[in-house]
């Protein structure tokens, strides 16, 4: 017969409620009684019935995750942060992709809605508030991730990007740059932000912004960004002063851009110095190891997992916004580090 947790309750001497706890990793349950209840579910093969546990708790026990693009590594890096912290509180991720597709992501909220997430984590492709306005509708708790809207009462978790772009544009004033490109993302806060940053980091240095500098990488600034990054920095190259100092929206765009730079046979850095963001866990193995911004994927992913569980437990949305910034880091590599000139 099928193990039920009743049964594990009688054996072990306690109440049922304990044990659901242990399995939850309820804070309230000591680590050795947790303990014990694991060892004799393993024993049994118990599996939890879950739809019978919504109908008692109210919670499907899942946390829903919209990102633009599954491949890319920031967006890996947090939903795996996310799955693993979430695990341990009796909770499991979907997640879907919405390939930076207003319309696909909005489909991919009315399923999860569907499915009756206890949560929903957006990182958002709209540049308006619809999806947004359909979740809160159905007073989900949801959180925005990496990506905001300026005017909206939601709890929020990625970087403050205005920093990213200036600290990525002024690391290139201090390597010598003094005519310093942009490669800009789609119309999301991210990409708004580090623009941002970008002018207000050369305003500082008493460098003026050109507008033919900044180039548009368009809707696929994360999905297909090498692609991206290489057309625009070819535009960049036709310039006449070209850039001598590229600050790519991310580290995808980065990648097409150093390609653009090395087939026209400039040299990186003593030509061109590139920097990107995300610090991709490979760019310390690339011909050129790529400078990067760390926007800290891991600790937005478990802050996102310590806020999603607090929410779920909660079933509250309407609780006031909770903002939470992950500082970036400046990384530093060959491709922006010049030898001194003698």
């Amino acid at each position: 017969m099928t193990a039920r947790m009743k049964d594990i309750a009688l054996e072990l001497g306690l109440s049922v409620v304990t044990v659901s706890k242990a399995l939850r990793a309820h804070p309230d349950i000591g680590e050795a009684t947790r303990r014990r209840v694991l060892e004799r579910v393993a024993e049994l093969g118990y599996q939890p019935n879950l739809m019978a546990r919504s109908l008692v708790t109210g919670q499907t026990w899942t946390i829903g995750l919209i990102v633009p693009d599954l491949l890319h590594p920031f967006f890996a890096g947090i939903a795996k942060a996310i799955a693993n912290d979430i695990r341990a509180h009796g909770y499991g991720l979907l997640i879907s992709s919405s390939d930076e597709e207003p319309d696909a992501e909005r489909q991919q909220i009315r399923n999860l809605l569907a499915r009756q997430v206890d949560v929903i984590v957006l990182a958002s492709t709209q540049t308006t508030m619809d999806g947004l306005r359909e979740i809160e509708r159905r007073g989900t708790p949801h959180i925005l991730l990496d990506r905001r809207f300026a005017d909206a009462e939601a709890h929020f978790v990625g970087n403050d990007d205005e920093a990213v772009g200036a600290l990525a544009t002024a690391h290139l004033i201090a390597q010598g740059c003094r005519r310093i490109a942009h490669l800009r993302g789609p119309e999301v806060s991210t990409a708004a932000g580090r623009l941002s940053g970008y002018r207000q980091a050369l305003a500082q240095h008493g460098l003026a912004p050109a507008p033919d500098l900044v180039m548009d990488l368009g809707p696929s600034g994360d999905h297909r960004g090498e692609e991206a990054g290489y057309a625009a920095t070819r535009r960049l190259l036709a310039l006449s002063p070209r850039p001598d100092g590229l600050f790519c929206y991310n580290d995808p765009s980065a990648l097409g851009a150093m390609r653009a730079v090395l087939e026209a046979g400039l040299r990186i850095p003593d030509d061109i110095a590139i920097i990107g963001c995300g610090n991709l866990s490979y760019a310390d193995f690339l011909r050129i190891p790529l400078s990067s911004v760390d926007q800290g994927a891991e600790a937005i992913g478990r802050r996102v997992a310590q806020l999603a569980t607090s929410l779920a437990g909660t079933k509250n949305a309407a609780l006031p916004p909770h903002v939470d910034l992950v500082p970036p880091r400046l990384v530093a590599r060959a491709s922006t580090i010049r030898s001194p000139k003698e």
